[in-house]
Formats: C-alpha cells, structure tokens, sequence
C-alpha cells in the first residue's frame, strides 16, 4: 500500500465536467436576446477566441494588467463576434451573464463517482486539496457543487501564478500539505499536465482515463482510473 498523506485534485473533467458543450450554452444565452446563432459555430468560435487570447494572455493575464474577469469577458465578446453577432451593448451584457453562470452548479455536474470517492478518501484519513489550472471562481464552483468541505486548499494557477505543468504549481501544494512529494499523489485527466508534472516533482499520479478516451503507452495500467472509483483499490494495491 502508498504511505500516502495528500492527494492533489485536478477539477475541470476529473470532478466536474460542464453539462452541455459551451455551444449551446452561448446560444442560449443568444436566444434570451433575440439572436439566433447556431452552437456549433460558437464552438467554434470559442476554440478560436480562447486560444487567441491563451497565447496573448498565458494564465488569465497574470501580471499582464487584465484582471481575469475581463479576461472572460473579452474571450466571450470575440467568440459573438467571430460567429457573427455585431451589437456591442448585447456582447457586453451576454458576456456578463455567461462569466456569472458558468460560476453557477446549473453549468456543471459531478462526474461518476466524484463525490462517493472523495468521503471515502476522507474516510481513509487522507488529506487532500485541489491543484487546477484555473481563474478564481473555482472557490465558489467547488462550494456550489458541494465539494469544497472536502479540500485542505485550493490552488489555482491564477492565484498561485504558475500553470501546470510547471512544477512550481505542484511545489505550492507540497508545501501547503506539509508533505514531501512521495507522500503525495494527484489525480488528473491530462498525461502532461497532470501525471507526468506530478510525476516529475516526485509525486505519484493516477490518470482518469474514461471510455472512449485513448490509453496512453507511457502510463502503466496500475495508475490509470477507467473510473474515480477505482481510486482507493490501486492506493491499497500499490
């Protein structure tokens, strides 16, 4: 069995993933104002305005002068646009609206197993705290989902100023937990950002692989999760 004391959490896909595409949520959000524009197009858009914007302001313009609200509120603004919509005082008040709801349980759900597995790590007596590259809303996303009783700390890129992979991410955590890094594993659904980062700090790592998604040859069968529930079984086994 891992001597473990701490597990990192990734969130968005590990825990929670969104309950319909970002598409249709924009076009909703579009349909309340009159505006009839098709969710497959503002996929789209969004991929491109949320890229654009990623490489121009890495980790919500940390440092940069943006806050990450606006960051949002821009991406949000550029995604309309790029599908077509012109109304600068419509883009303004959607773009307030959709950075309030996705804060909101209504856009998110728990993925199978999230909450049972988190008790019973409690139970277990393991420590645990969240390690997520994402903006400051995530206290309050955590809370609305009923899962912020279970964490130590949150640690998002924002607040900390680092984004995973970078391994000053996972070392934040480290010393939050107080632990060393072969007494901590964490638990996540990207191979680069998530068990290989944590992996090269010296952590152990479980990656969530769920159906339909590929395996990945460089990660041994005992450190993949086909579902959260898995979890306990392969910490009693290793």
């Amino acid at each position: 069995m891992l001597r473990l004391r701490l597990l990192t959490w990734d969130v968005k896909d590990t825990l929670l993933r969104l309950r319909q595409p970002v598409g249709q949520s924009y076009s909703a959000e579009a349909q309340a104002h009159g505006l009839r524009v098709q969710p497959q197009a503002l996929s789209e858009a969004f991929r491109e305005a949320y890229g654009a914007q990623s490489r121009r302001f890495p980790n919500y313009s940390q440092g940069q002068g943006l806050s990450s609200k606006q960051w949002w509120l821009d991406v949000v603004q550029q995604t309309f646009r790029l599908a077509g919509v012109r109304e600068d005082s419509v883009l303004a008040l959607m773009a307030e609206n959709l950075y309030r709801d996705f804060c909101s349980a209504r856009n998110w759900e728990l993925l199978p197993g999230a909450a049972e597995t988190l008790s019973r790590c409690c139970q277990h007596g393991l420590r645990m705290g969240v390690v997520s590259n994402f903006d400051n809303r995530l206290e309050d996303i955590l809370a609305q989902c009923d899962l912020r009783r279970h964490f130590e700390f949150v640690l998002t890129s924002e607040a900390v100023g680092f984004t995973k992979p970078d391994r000053r991410i996972f070392e934040e955590a480290l010393r939050l937990g107080g632990v060393l890094p072969e007494q901590a594993a964490h638990i996540g659904d990207d191979y680069a950002r998530d068990y290989r980062a944590a992996r090269e700090v010296g952590m152990h790592s479980f990656l969530l692989r769920t159906a339909g998604q590929g395996g990945h040859p460089e990660v041994p069968p005992g450190h993949v999760l086909p579902t959260l529930s898995h979890l306990l079984a392969l910490i009693e086994k290793g």
